[in-house]
């Protein structure tokens, strides 16, 4: 599976972005497509999640309420949504997709495809 993410940019704090992550290759092989950053100097961490058929989610506490995961699957292509930018989502943003099916939904380990990443810059 290959993926490509677009949309990222600056925004000023409060503001909104929409990312997009459009998949090619075995995409019938995907079980959860996800959405990871990481700020400089951290590790990159679990922001969302979504399977790739049926509808159950998952966010990190800190988006809860502010982001929103969603897919296409006519278009290959899964989407987040934020509002109400901090600075401290400040980050490079991946979109991630997992074929295998086995360990943590929020562990970088279970996904086995990424993009190359987009930034993401909030200011104060």
């Amino acid at each position: 599976v290959q993926l490509v993410e677009s949309g990222g940019g600056l925004v000023q704090a409060g503001g909104s972005l929409r990312l997009s992550c459009v998949a090619s290759g075995r995409t019938f092989s995907i079980y959860v497509m996800g959405w990871f950053r990481q700020a400089p100097g951290k590790e990159r961490e679990f922001v969302a999640s979504i399977r790739w058929s049926g509808d159950i989610t998952d966010y990190t506490d800190s988006v809860k309420g502010r982001f929103t995961i969603s897919r296409d699957n006519a278009k290959n292509t899964v989407y987040l949504q934020m509002n109400n930018l901090k600075p401290e989502d400040t980050a490079v943003y991946y979109c991630a997709a997992d074929s295998q099916a086995w360990g943590r939904i929020r562990s970088v380990d279970r996904y086995d495809s990424w993009g190359q990443g987009t930034q993401v810059t909030v200011s104060a």
